[in-house]
């Protein structure tokens, strides 16, 4: 499997967990309090995975191409500036949630807001290098270029899609498999 495929996976993933926050959002949007608990799990796992592992991974996947187009440095300074900014913005929505589960009174209009908001810049960013970025990255990339990525890229065990969910995500992984099954 290539880079870009364990990449392209990864966005699979992020984008089943993007979706169960959009229907949350919907339930708040009628009036009704969905499940804080597991909107602070979904968002921790996109935090922590994210963060910690899928777009430090990209970050230097696109520095290893940086030079090769204009065009493709130009996508890669915008993806590393939205890798930076999306985790403060996952930082600031988990302290909200954080503050929801503590009894803080945040008006759930307002939350909604800040909740698709990040629904919004999650998904956009997510397009931009599936539908741009990754295409544009293959077309420069060499098979020498690819093996070489391999070898300094490591791979890291997906704590919710991997062989082994880690137990912080049980209840995730439950709804996931509700999910599929509906």
């Amino acid at each position: 499997m290539t880079i870009l495929n364990e990449l392209h996976q990864d966005h699979i993933n992020l984008n089943k967990m993007l979706a169960i926050l959009r229907l949350k959002v919907e339930k708040l949007r009628a009036g009704n309090h969905p499940n804080f608990s597991l909107m602070a799990d979904v968002v921790d796992y996109i935090s922590n995975y994210a963060d910690a592992y899928h777009h430090p991974r990209e970050d230097s996947m696109y520095a290893h191409f940086k030079g090769r187009s204009d065009e493709l440095d130009a996508m890669i300074d915008s993806c590393e500036k939205a890798h930076h900014d999306m985790r403060t913005t996952c930082h600031e929505l988990a302290d909200t949630i954080d503050g929801i589960l503590h009894d803080a009174v945040i008006p759930m209009d307002e939350f909604t807001d800040k909740l698709e908001a990040f629904l919004d810049e999650q998904s956009e960013h997510l397009k931009l290098e599936e539908g741009s970025v990754f295409p544009l990255l293959q077309g420069v990339a060499s098979d020498e270029d690819w093996q070489q990525l391999i070898a300094e890229l490591p791979k890291f065990d997906d704590p919710l899609f991997g062989e082994k969910q880690a137990a912080q995500y049980s209840d995730l992984y439950k709804e996931l498999i509700v999910d599929m099954n509906e």
